[in-house]
Parts: C-alpha cells; sequence; structure tokens
C-alpha cells in the first residue's frame, strides 16, 4: 500500500543525470516505485506541481554532535532540505571517554561548541547512538570517532609521539566503536591533542578503520603556505593504510596564499591515478569558522587548556606568542592566521563571557577598540574568561579558490556549521544548501542543478557507505526533499539565523518533518 504519492516532479535522481518527470511512491518508509500515472489509493497525494524532487540533502561535514542531543528537531537542517548529517568531524566526537579522560574529552568539546555538560561526554558510541534514540531525532546522522577522544583516554593532552603499547590502546578503543557502528575516524591535526600525533599513530589507526571497510577523515596539517605538504602527509596515510580518505573543507587561506587550490587539486588528481581513494569536502562560503584559541600554536596546548592559560599569563611567554600571533616567525611551525588576514577579518561569533557577549559581531579590532585594548590582550581575556570557547569567523578565502573546489568532480558539500543558539554563527550552518542549489546554481552558474544535487547527496551516501540513501531509486530509504526552482538561502554574516525558502516538503524514512513548509514535530530519524 502506497502511503504518499508525489506527483508530477521533476525528478532529480542524484546521479548527475538530467531530470526527469514522473511520480514517486512512498511506502513503509521506502520508495515503492517510480512512474508515471502512479495508482493512488488511499495515499496522501502530493502536487509537485513543477518542483524538483530529489533525495535528502546529506550533510558530509558538520558539528551537530551536541545540538542534537539538545534539539533533536534540527530545525534549521531540516528547513534546508537536509535528511542525513555527520558528525565527529575535525577529531571532536562526545566520545570515547574513561572515568580518566571524561573531564578532558568535556573541556576539549566545550572549546567548539561552548560549554559542554558531563551528561553529554559518553563512554562509547553506543551509549550516544542510544540517547539520540531514546530521545528521538528528525534526521539521520552518521558519527565518525573523533580522535581527540582516542588520545585523550589513552594518553591525556602530553605533546609527544604516542608509545606502541599506546597506538595498540588506542586502536583497540577505535576498533570497539567502528564494531558498533561508527562510520570512521576524524583526524583534527591542528587542534591538540590530535595536532600532537605523528605518520607512525594515524597509519595504525588508519589500518584499524580500513579493516572495517570505512572512512578516515581529516582537517589536515595546515591549510596555509604549508597546504601541499599538509595534503601530502594526509595522501601517505592514506595510501600507507589502505584506507578510503575524506580531506575536510579544502581551502587555502590567507591571501599570499590565494591562487593555490589548483595545484591542490591536481595533487589529489594524481594521488587517485596512483590507487590512492581520496576525496574532499568543503563548505560554500569564502569565510571559515572555529574557536579563538586555534589563533594560537598548537604547542601551547601540551597539557590541556589550562596549562594554556598559564603560559598566556607568564609575561615572557606571553610576548613571544604576541609576536608570533600578529607577524608570525620560526618560533612555532606554521603561518599565523592573524598575520595572514589581520585582526579585522577575525569577527567574534559566540563568546562565552556574558560580561563580553555585547562584543559578538563586531571585528576583533573593533572590538578591542571598544574597550581600549589591543586586540592580543583581548584575545587573552576572551581565552581566560571562557577557557577558550568563544566561536570566531574567520574572512580569509578567496572567492575563486572557492569555486574551483566545489566544482571540483571531487567535492561533496558540508556546511561545517558551529551550531551554538544563542550567538551569531557563520550563515552556513541556515543556508549552505540552498545556497548550493540556489544562488550559485542560477547567478553564478558554478553547476547544474543536476550536479548540485549529486554533490549533496549521492557523492556522500557513497563516501560513507549508505548504499540505500542518495539516490531516488525503488527500494532506497525514502529521504526526499521538493523544492522550487526560486529555492534560495536568506542567512547572512550580519544576519545569519535565517531560514532559506523554496523548500516544502523533506521526508526521512519516508516520513514528513517538513510539510508545506511547516516543520511537522516528527522524528523518524535514525542512526546510521
Amino acid at each position: 500500500m502506497t502511503d504518499t504519492l508525489v506527483r508530477g516532479a521533476r525528478i532529480i535522481d542524484g546521479t548527475g543525470a538530467p531530470w526527469f518527470r514522473g511520480d514517486v511512491a512512498i511506502s513503509g518508509g521506502r520508495i515503492a516505485a517510480i512512474g508515471h500515472d502512479l495508482p493512488a489509493g488511499d495515499a496522501a497525494v502530493i502536487d509537485a506541481a513543477d518542483r524538483y524532487l530529489a533525495p535528502g540533502f546529506i550533510d558530509a561535514h558538520c558539528h551537530d554532535d551536541l545540538i542534537f542531543l539538545r534539539e533533536g528537531d534540527r530545525r534549521e537542517k531540516a528547513a534546508q532540505g537536509v535528511t542525513s548529517i555527520v558528525v565527529g568531524n575535525c577529531s571532536f566526537s562526545l566520545y570515547p571517554a574513561n572515568p580518566d579522560s571524561r573531564d578532558l574529552l568535556r573541556q576539549h568539546f566545550s572549546g567548539l561548541l561552548g560549554e559542554t555538560h558531563d551528561d553529554e561526554i559518553f563512554a562509547d558510541f553506543a551509549a550516544y547512538r542510544h540517547r539520540l534514540l531514546e530521545q528521538g531525532i528528525a534526521l539521520n546522522l552518521v558519527s565518525l570517532v573523533g580522535h581527540a577522544g582516542l588520545r585523550l583516554a589513552v594518553m591525556g593532552y602530553d605533546r609527544r609521539p604516542a608509545g606502541a603499547a599506546e597506538i595498540e590502546a588506542m586502536c583497540a578503543l577505535l576498533a570497539e566503536q567502528l564494531a558498533a557502528g561508527a562510520a570512521g575516524l576524524s583526524l583534527g591535526l591542528v587542534y591538540p591533542p590530535s595536532a600532537f600525533a605523528d605518520e607512525a599513530e594515524m597509519l595504525a589507526l588508519g589500518r584499524t578503520v580500513a579493516r572495517y571497510g570505512k572512512v578516515l577523515a581529516a582537517h589536515v596539517r595546515s591549510y596555509e603556505a604549508g597546504l601541499m605538504d599538509a595534503i601530502d602527509e594526509f595522501g601517505a596515510v592514506v595510501k600507507g593504510a589502505g584506507v578510503a580518505g575524506l580531506l575536510s573543507h579544502l581551502q587555502s587561506a590567507g591571501r599570499p596564499n590565494w591562487g593555490n587550490l589548483p595545484a591542490a587539486i591536481e595533487r589529489l588528481e594524481a594521488m587517485r591515478t596512483e590507487g590512492i581513494d581520496i576525496s574532499f569536502d568543503m563548505y560554500p562560503y569564502p569565510a571559515g569558522s572555529t574557536w579563538l584559541a586555534q589563533l594560537l600554536p598548537a604547542a601551547v596546548f601540551d597539557g590541556g587548556i589550562a596549562a594554556a592559560k598559564a603560559r598566556l599569563q607568564d609575561a615572557e611567554t606571553r610576548a613571544v606568542l604576541q609576536r608570533w600571533v600578529e607577524e608570525g616567525g620560526p618560533e612555532y611551525p606554521g603561518q599565523s592566521k592573524v598575520a595572514l588576514i589581520g585582526w579585522g577579518n577575525v569577527r567574534l561569533s559566540a563568546v562565552g563571557s556574558a560580561e563580553m557577549k555585547s562584543l559578538e559581531g563586531l571585528s576583533m579590532s573593533a572590538a578591542a577598540e571598544r574597550l581600549g585594548i589591543a586586540p592580543f590582550e583581548l584575545m587573552a581575556r576572551l581565552i581566560d574568561a571562557d577557557d577558550g570557547q568563544t566561536g570566531i569567523i574567520l574572512f580569509q578565502l578567496d572567492e575563486e579558490d572557492l569555486r574551483i573546489a566545489c566544482c571540483n568532480r571531487l567535492h561533496m558539500v558540508g556546511s561545517d556549521g558551529l551550531p551554538r543558539p544563542g550567538t551569531r554563527p557563520h550563515p552556513r550552518a541556515f543556508g549552505t544548501f540552498p545556497r548550493v542549489a540556489g544562488p550559485l546554481r542560477r547567478e553564478k552558474h558554478w553547476f547544474s542543478i543536476e550536479d548540485a544535487v549529486r554533490r549533496m547527496t549521492s557523492i556522500a551516501a557513497q563516501r560513507f557507505g549508505l548504499n540505500d540513501r542518495g539516490l531516488v531509486r525503488p527500494g532506497m530509504a525514502a529521504d526526499l526533499v521538493l523544492f522550487e526552482d526560486a529555492i534560495n538561502d536568506t542567512a547572512t554574516f550580519d544576519d545569519p539565523a535565517q531560514l532559506p525558502t523554496g523548500i516544502d516538503h523533506v521526508f526521512v524514512n519516508g516520513e514528513a518533518v517538513i510539510a508545506d513548509g511547516v516543520q511537522t514535530g516528527l522524528r523518524p530519524g535514525r542512526v546510521l
């Protein structure tokens, strides 16, 4: 029996093939039939009226781990046509934790997404999944294991190579999560403690991922002058481990590094020619978002956030750090983001300190001027006040580099959103997917509608082994989105928490979480 029949849609099947006209019947959470003039019977009939019907969008890279525990409906994601999300990225996941590492992992996650509570940290993937399903979720969730959780559980915040026994312990802990259903492992090679890993550790963990046929994702060591070396390092790990690799949010940051994307993509294509299974995700905006403490070199966090705060209080160390942050130099490896883009291109988006909450939305230079202090002094005060939990937006990318990345065949769409209600987040949390299907397709002509949908559906489904999603085919899970040609994002950097327009119905496992543009309150999502 058909539950729902979508009549007369322009069907985009997710492969990149041209759309075609037809009906789609949904039954028992699956696509039952595709054809013309399908019988409706007692089914609810939706007249597509020339709208597009596509597979539900898959957010291949986001940080919704915590917000899903607090807001299971995920209003702004459902409103974008997203039906599945991938969390646990950049080494940040809410598990695994043992009694000794639990508070360390809580502090680590709090740095990225604001204050995280003790009962929001989990011993393992199974416990995290149980909590989600117990409360109900509107969308499907796929979770990577964050490398930080493994390292903190085995060796804390020590800035040193892992010993053989420690690597073995991390691999065993990772294997437990993968066997329970986690989708792979994520590295965050600029975020301590993941940043402290060497190649031997990454190779061993990658081989563990490969044994389970899952994915190794990485926020690589550098997106600045060291981008090519960082790509080579990750490529060598992917090759050596024989694992499927996903390079997170490929970009070349800072004006001196603009124009390097073609060479980076050429390097990735050469790897694939050699038989290395590697691809990448990227968000469709010229600015990124992270936490304020990331402007400091990773070495400062040897021992954790308390040790970093203590170093900032030492006058001699503080002077060296200020010089490196504002000018760069040989004291620490890599390029300083502030030295590349300036304090004026660093915007405060989420301030954890109530005393300085009013600074949200200002650049670091404007906020510091308001307080009558230097920007570095403001940074130090904010890190001290909220343990480094201040969120920032970095205006650091070139539009042409962005276009080249987003139009490459290896690209899939990920929002990389950092949801923190009550703050001024990056607009990508509210607008990524309608931006790709809307203005970037219509006005900028970056891709056709079919190619835009492919980047948001089947490519990610294939990478994460979601074999019954990402396509409109009989027998596939009925994750579907019905949208107008005029689909549009409305979120801006100045007014970021605005929902998109032009998305009418969103089905997750055959049930409408959005109907006629209104959220239904149903929670049919699964942990995949």
